[in-house]
């Protein structure tokens, strides 16, 4: 399921909601927890043999649903520990480190410069080491979604700006692929 962003009649950028990953995963865990409880119940009950070996039996599902819903994500899409990696390279253009830019708010134009990645305009799960697109953060938090150019604006002040290459399903290569710059806004 997709979702696209609109900010000032310009399309900012898409976000990949992965539903069965987390449907799955819940499901294992839910499972997990109905077989915990039918295990409590026949360990507590009259104590035939046929209730031990339901409890060891319901104890048993109940452990195997509690460790497939914590692996199942990461072998049925892209967790953190199975993120690719990128030889691309990243860098501000403009603006350039220290700069002083006029306006209350200015408007800053970012152009940066990519080198080994490509930027493309989809979203996907089938994830390929120099492809994706790229995070603008200003001040630490996520100002636009963006090709190698865009405008932002900022208040006076001292701000960092941080720009980051990340692969189609917009999360992050490892290692990162980030460039960051620090610039003033004056009146």
């Amino acid at each position: 399921m997709a979702a696209m962003a609109i900010e000032d009649g310009g399309l900012i950028g898409h976000v990949t909601l992965s539903v069965p990953i987390v449907f799955a995963s819940e499901s294992l865990f839910f499972a997990g927890i109905a077989a915990a409880v039918g295990a409590y119940h026949y360990h507590h009950g009259e104590r035939s043999s046929r209730d031990r070996v339901l409890t060891v039996a319901t104890g048993s599902v109940a452990a195997a649903c509690f460790v497939a819903a914590t692996i199942v994500p990461l072998f049925i899409g892209p967790g953190s520990l199975s993120r690719p990696s990128s030889s691309a390279r990243l860098s501000f253009l403009a603006p350039v480190e220290g700069a002083r830019i006029a306006g209350d708010p200015a408007t800053i134009h970012v152009r940066l410069q990519l080198v080994g990645g490509t930027i493309v305009p989809f979203t996907s799960v089938h994830l390929v080491p120099n492809e994706g697109h790229v995070h603008l953060y200003l001040d630490g938090r996520l100002a636009l979604m963006t090709g190698l150019e865009g405008d932002i604006r900022a208040s006076p002040g001292t701000h960092a700006l941080t720009a980051e290459f990340v692969a189609v399903d917009h999360g992050p290569f490892r290692p990162r692929v980030t460039a960051s710059v620090t610039f003033s806004v004056h009146t």
